[in-house]
């Protein structure tokens, strides 16, 4: 699939927010919204949240198969193309149960991640000032 690097940024950037989500008991009781809790980290916490979210989903949002995308949709996948794409970027290298919980955890972060990517603009719509 050919995502945009807007749409990648948004993708990661939702997935390391869900995790941040997951890892902090005051976002997950409601306590604290996570975008407050996002701009308070400084950059570094940042880059390292997302540069370890995105070794897991970024090359599996790239293996993804190329699908057709009407524009004002988001791409969609089955869970059967995200599963069979993990599977095989994921490599034989360890237990078949360890494995098991390796693909299914990045399954799901990869589902959460596709949530997250902007739906598609309309390249026909844009509009280019008569001054260029």
């Amino acid at each position: 699939m050919r995502f945009t690097e807007h749409e990648l940024t948004a993708a990661v950037t939702g997935a390391a927010k869900a995790v941040l989500a997951a890892q902090r008991k005051d976002v997950r009781k409601g306590k604290q919204d996570i975008d407050v809790v996002w701009d308070e980290m400084d950059r570094y916490q940042r880059f390292q949240l997302l540069d370890a979210v995105g070794t897991q989903v970024l090359a599996v949002l790239v293996a993804l198969p190329d699908v057709d995308v009407e524009p004002g949709t988001r791409p969609t996948f089955t869970d059967e193309q995200v599963t069979g794409t993990v599977e095989g970027l994921v490599g034989e290298e360890m237990g078949r149960v360890k494995r098991r919980v390796v693909v299914k955890a990045r399954v799901a972060l990869v589902q959460t991640a596709l949530a997250h990517v902007p739906p598609r603009s309309d390249p026909d719509a844009l509009i280019v000032p008569d001054h260029l």
